[in-house]
């Protein structure tokens, strides 16, 4: 660092800034800094780094799959907010298991991360025991917490439920089943609110409830229009949980000759990119997942700067889109 410094004619601090705090060095001195660092072959040290400053410049991520778009878009969120910071992501996937985020928190809390951001609230004991006695601050994204000690960010999943049976409802449909998958917290949420609003208007049957443990997929999806002519069936709509089901819906309905929203109205959930080109378009909930992310990373850089964050319980709420699917 300090064979940097001497090359471009500065002092040391300013080199390390330009590495750690990158917004406080004017963009062409930092872009010059950078250059001569390159030319050098100098690379920062992050483990002297870390032991001089007690800042790891890491965040432990944690999320439920790699492979589900909604994820991948809340890192995006998170990295726009981290790397202009010099802060990089420790990125462990749960697959959808209490027992491997506990595992996964163990392990990461070994690096000393300055902070976490976790996905939903379902944590074994254990986890909560850790979590507990950490120091580094913690926030939970996607499901919203009601603890005034804990800090979230996301929205009503079962306000989505309600929001989306409810449009059914309107549109004349009375015998509205729900495909649940996964059988995570917040697809629960969603089938609560679902149920709620089929209570209310007196048209609750549990045997239009279809709960399955397996993960979402455009198969499983067309599977289940399968399963429903098999059973006979009598629902004049079906809602899925998430938006692939939905997609594979749709596409068997086609190959079966099932009209859509004539025979089946399909509604989904989370308005996936695809959704807006099926053919019917899929009517969905649209959730705001690169919000989440990036408002989640906002709130703990507060905290990790010793700031009281404005808001400890963030709802960014939803978005209804109507399609031509229902």
């Amino acid at each position: 660092m300090a064979d940097v410094a001497e090359r471009v004619g500065i002092s040391a601090i300013t080199v390390s800034r330009a590495f750690k705090r990158p917004e406080l060095v004017a963009p062409q001195l930092r872009q010059r800094i950078l250059d001569i660092a390159q030319s050098m072959g100098y690379v920062p040290n992050q483990a002297a780094s870390a032991l001089a400053s007690a800042r790891s410049m890491t965040v432990a991520v944690l999320i439920p799959s790699m492979t589900n778009m909604v994820f991948v878009e809340t890192l995006a969120g998170i990295h726009d907010m981290l790397l202009p910071r010099g802060y990089r992501a420790l990125i462990g996937v749960t697959h959808y298991s209490p027992e491997e985020e506990e595992r996964l928190i163990r392990t990461y809390l070994q690096f000393q991360p300055d902070g976490l951001l976790l996905t939903g609230t379902d944590h074994t004991a254990v986890a909560r025991t850790y979590l507990s006695a950490l120091s580094s601050p913690t926030v939970h994204m996607m499901e919203l917490l009601d603890d005034p000690d804990s800090l979230s960010v996301g929205c009503s999943q079962e306000e989505g439920g309600r929001l989306m049976t409810t449009h059914l409802l309107a549109r004349g449909y009375r015998r509205i089943g729900f495909v649940a998958v996964q059988l995570d917290p917040r697809t629960l949420s969603r089938l609560d609110g679902y149920r709620h609003a089929l209570e209310e208007a007196g048209l609750y049957d549990e045997k239009r409830v279809w709960r399955l443990p397996d993960r979402s997929s455009i198969q499983l999806g067309a599977a289940m229009i399968d399963r429903l002519m098999a059973e006979n069936s009598d629902c004049d709509a079906v809602f899925f949980c998430n938006d692939d089901l939905a997609q594979g819906a749709l596409f068997q309905c086609q190959r079966r000759g099932i009209r859509v929203p004539q025979q089946l109205a399909i509604a989904g959930f989370n308005d996936l990119p695809a959704s807006a080109w099926t053919t019917p378009t899929l009517t969905t909930i649209a959730t705001p997942r690169y919000a989440i992310g990036r408002h989640a990373a906002a709130m703990l850089l507060d905290l990790m700067d010793g700031k009281d964050p404005p808001q400890r319980r963030l709802d960014l709420g939803l978005t209804f889109i109507a399609r031509e699917s229902t």
